[in-house]
Parts: structure tokens; C-alpha cells; sequence
């Protein structure tokens, strides 16, 4: 706001109040400002869900899942699944990326030597629409259920 300056008291003092009542409403506009709108909003990060894992498969149980899912013998799987683990850990071991196609993309990120063996952090990268055994199970698993389409009728 700019005012000439007459050379009057009077002119002088009510330039003088307006210009007090201007910076006193400012001070006040300010102050409220700051009440009503934070001067930094808190920011909401998605919190990282944490992961439960089920029970552990063991070896066994990996070979009677392979026995039931093909129908094969268990004498015929066991040693076929052994050597395949022993490929899979001995790729780890020398730090390969593994690129399996219904189980994923395994990539070491960081390992650790200890005295009685290596520990390693790896990340396993699966596609979204991985097939469930519970949305898509084998037919051989349905016990008594008849896939011929004339049964689906």
C-alpha cells in the first residue's frame, strides 16, 4: 500500500494506523493460515505385510507330491528329484541365476561364508498368475471325479 506523505500530523497518523491495522490483519491471516493447513502433511507408506510361512516340505514329501502327481514309482522318483536338487544346489553354490519356468527366477543377492557352511539371500521372482494346485488341480488328484465331458454334462 503505497501513500504520499502530506506534511499534516494528521495525514501522517492515520497513514500510520492503517499501516499498523495492515500488518496487525496480516499477522492474524498468517496465524490462522498456519492453524487451519499443517505446514507438511503426513505421508501414509503401505506397510510391508509379513510373510507366514506354511510348514516346511522335506525331501520326502517333495518325492510322494512327485509320486502322487505322476503316478510314477517311488523308487523311479527319488533318485531322479536327488540328482535335480544337486544340479539346482550345486548352480547356487557357483552363483548362477536360476531361470525355472513354473517356479521362478532365482537370483542370489548377497552370501555369507561361516565356518560350517555359506548362507545366501536369494530373491525368487514369480510370475502373477502362477498355477494353484487349489484353482487347477491334476484330475488324477480328484479321487472318484470322471473327466470325460459327457460326466461334466
Amino acid at each position: 500500500m503505497a501513500t504520499t506523505r502530506k506534511t499534516t500530523a494528521k495525514s501522517t497518523k492515520t497513514s500510520t494506523t492503517k499501516s499498523t491495522k495492515t500488518s496487525s490483519m496480516t499477522a492474524a491471516t498468517k496465524s490462522a493460515a498456519a492453524k487451519a493447513a499443517p505446514a507438511s502433511a503426513p505421508v501414509v507408506v503401505a506397510a510391508a505385510v509379513p510373510v507366514v510361512s506354511g510348514p516346511k516340505m522335506r525331501k520326502p514329501e517333495l518325492v510322494d507330491a512327485v509320486v502322487a502327481k505322476t503316478g510314477m514309482k517311488k523308487k523311479d522318483v527319488k533318485p531322479i528329484i536327488e540328482a535335480a536338487l544337486a544340479v539346482l544346489g550345486s548352480a547356487l553354490q557357483s552363483g548362477r541365476e536360476l531361470n525355472l519356468e513354473p517356479m521362478g527366477k532365482i537370483k542370489i543377492n548377497r552370501e555369507k561364508k561361516l565356518p560350517e557352511g555359506k548362507v545366501m539371500h536369494a530373491k525368487i521372482r514369480q510370475p502373477k498368475d502362477l498355477p494353484s494346485e487349489t484353482a487347477n488341480p491334476d484330475p488324477k488328484d480328484i479321487e472318484g471325479a470322471d473327466t470325460t465331458p459327457a460326466a461334466a454334462e
